[in-house]
């Protein structure tokens, strides 16, 4: 049996958040500065710069995590490559390439704590059964997620969104009941949430980071014709068509 002290409960440290098999904690001031960066340190607190950590409790269940996250583990946990034989190593490898993310993602079972490395961005924990089970994340947001969902690769629905948006063409997606880390680029509660009923939301930029995987992405041109684009100012815009949510960053 293992015991872990001056961590949680150090008067430094504050839990922010917890679901499922995760807590996410946060580092109230940088104490480890020297007189040449104590102003920096200083102002960077101020303004919610602050060091976060993802604290996994694989007890409760097997976690999945982004290649390179783990700090440091204890306790009867052992690291798997999630891998479940060679048709399944292939598609993960296909699945990695397409996507931009890491091909593979190592599990973690057994019985103790894993601890993920901190990190300047803000960890958003997401339910997947607020999304009805679906989720398609934006470039680079995944960290962490119950070893439960299954992972995929999301095309767009034509072909010319990629070409047309300079993006890739292929997103990472989500599926399952369980509990996913997202790395954000602003805070909860500067994100704006949109609710599609058989509707139609246009993103003028790259400010979506998350939205159902029952939407339709496409990008398109902003007016019905290439003049129309010109007049009105915009040219492409990324289209969510169908019933679900998207998750906006607007200062992103």
């Amino acid at each position: 049996m293992y015991q872990i002290k001056n961590f949680m409960e150090n008067d430094d440290v504050k839990v922010i958040d917890s679901l499922g098999a995760f807590t996410v904690i946060e580092y109230q001031r940088d104490l480890s500065v020297m007189p040449e960066n104590a102003m920096e340190a200083f102002y960077s607190s101020q303004m919610n710069v602050r060091k976060r950590q993802v604290v996994c409790d694989v007890s409760r269940s097997n976690v999945t995590i982004q290649a390179g996250a783990m700090q440091w583990m204890v306790g009867n946990v052992k690291a798997t490559t999630g891998i479940k034989g060679v048709g399944d190593f292939f598609g993960k490898a296909v699945r990695g390439s397409v996507t931009g993310e890491s091909a593979i993602k190592p599990e973690y079972t057994g019985n103790g704590t894993l601890v993920l490395e901190p990190t300047y961005k803000h960890i958003l924990l997401v339910d997947l059964n607020d999304w009805n089970g679906s989720i398609v994340l934006d470039d680079g947001l995944f960290l962490a997620c119950e070893s439960s969902l299954k992972h995929k690769a999301v095309m767009r629905s034509n072909f010319s969104s990629a070409i047309a948006g300079n993006e890739g063409l292929f997103n990472l997606g989500i599926q399952g009941k369980g509990v996913i880390c997202l790395e954000s680029p602003c805070p909860r509660e500067e994100l704006v949430e949109i609710t599609l009923d058989n509707d139609v939301l246009k993103v003028d930029g790259n400010f979506a980071i998350a939205w159902s995987g029952t939407l339709d992405f496409t990008v398109e041109r902003s007016g019905k014709s290439l003049i129309g684009s010109a007049a009105s100012g915009e040219g492409l815009v990324n289209v969510y068509r169908g019933t679900g949510k998207v998750l906006l960053a607007p200062v992103r």
